[in-house]
């Protein structure tokens, strides 16, 4: 996802890549198309289930994107720690209103919580080869998918992926098993642009709509619901 102006897919001459701004542009669309779908159901009553499979992968496939995304972008970062506490800002922002407005299923680790301390973490995991990054993304899976089916009697390790009976919330992606993902986003940048000095697909992305939304994706993030929101009361109360 892209954290704001400052750049997620430039190198150091600033270089833009289509393909990735593209790719930002698809995941945020189809994020604000779910998070419409979550409001209608929740809010207005409408008969749409977003747990049916369609829109769970729907749902899953932005996150997903947006996470490699945050992952190979990092590459091209001159400040990813930086972006990273600013990213874990707004997750922190949005966990304090989730608690005010929604109680018990507010954010306690989201999608921004862990973009942003996977942010912070990138100058460490840039350090290990490519073989290591490999075996950790594996080993991140398979670990997350078995914390998944453990209960703890804590709150404190909901970041790592271990949850507590009656745990519930409106957006969880603890570090395991989304580490992997990240590091595959990483990879990425290695195999395919941390050598490269010209486009890896010849994109000449004139579309400036798409180049706005990638470039604003956070603030796109932050601002959409609310609008939804807003809408739906304005309707409900006509």
């Amino acid at each position: 996802m892209n954290m704001g102006r400052d750049s997620l897919n430039r190198g150091s001459s600033s270089q833009r890549y289509g393909e990735i701004d593209v790719l930002r542009a698809v995941a945020i669309v189809l994020m604000v198309l779910f998070h419409f779908v979550y409001d209608l159901k929740e809010f207005a009553g409408v008969g749409i289930d977003y747990q049916s499979l369609f829109w769970f992968t729907e749902g899953k496939t932005a996150a997903l994107l947006f996470i490699f995304i945050s992952g190979l972008s990092s590459g091209f970062s001159r400040s990813p720690v930086k972006r990273g506490l600013k990213v874990l800002f707004f997750g922190m922002v949005i966990t304090v209103v989730t608690y005010l407005v929604m109680k018990d299923e507010y954010v306690r680790f989201g999608i921004l919580h862990f973009l942003g301390v996977t942010m912070i973490l990138y100058p460490l995991l840039a350090r290990l080869s490519s073989r290591t990054l490999w075996g950790l993304a594996g080993f991140s899976a398979v670990l997350g998918f078995w914390l998944k089916a453990q209960v703890v009697a804590t709150s404190l390790l909901l970041p790592f992926g271990l949850m507590y009976n009656g745990f519930g919330s409106i957006d969880y992606y603890p570090v395991f098993p989304y580490l992997a993902v990240t590091l595959l986003g990483i990879l990425a940048y290695r195999y395919f642009y941390a050598q490269r000095t010209e486009p890896l697909f010849a994109l000449q992305l004139n579309s400036n709509l798409i180049k706005w939304v990638s470039r604003n994706s956070l603030a796109i993030y932050l601002i959409h619901q609310p609008i939804f929101l807003l809408i739906i009361f304005i309707v409900n109360h006509r």
